[in-house]
């Protein structure tokens, strides 16, 4: 399977569970990670599944490295039809806008007609665990219930 894991990112938090997440997935697949800064329209291929890893800023806004792409979707709005994509977000659930970072880029694929797949995976900071270990459970789920679908389809 091919994937390609978009991440936006203020801290740097988002980028090492994309880091993770290259290397959890790597070893059985062809994984490329893409900073949502350098990420144009033809990052996003029916090729591949994207995997978006983005965190929060502030009021619940996007971080730095995700405006880029946001913007990019916002001006040139491409046909992202028969893109499928999974959303991880970070956040802190003591803010009410625990994750909306993460569901603004939800918001604009969906809208332009990429398929999100699998459960929405996200990460709290407040529960005082690591948000790799998060993620990659949270990947390890989605690529296994992924697999059983392709099973059965065949």
């Amino acid at each position: 399977m091919k994937f390609v894991i978009l991440y936006g990112t203020e801290s740097g938090n988002a980028e090492t569970v994309a880091d993770d997440l290259v290397d959890e997935l790597g070893t059985d697949n062809e994984v490329e990670s893409v900073d949502m800064t350098d990420a144009s329209a033809e990052t996003l291929s029916p090729d591949a599944l994207l995997l978006v890893v983005c965190s929060t800023h502030g009021d619940g806004g996007l971080p730095a490295s995700a405006v880029p792409f946001a913007e990019l979707l916002d001006t040139e709005r491409p046909d992202l039809t028969g893109i499928r994509y999974a959303m991880f977000g970070l956040g802190d659930s003591s803010y009410e806008t625990y994750s909306r970072g993460s569901e603004r880029i939800d918001e604009r694929l969906s809208a332009l007609g990429a398929t999100r797949v699998g459960e929405y995976g996200r990460h709290d900071a407040s529960d005082g665990s690591l948000p790799n270990d998060a993620a990659l459970e949270w990947a390890r789920n989605l690529v296994g219930s992924l697999d059983e679908a392709q099973a059965v389809a065949r």
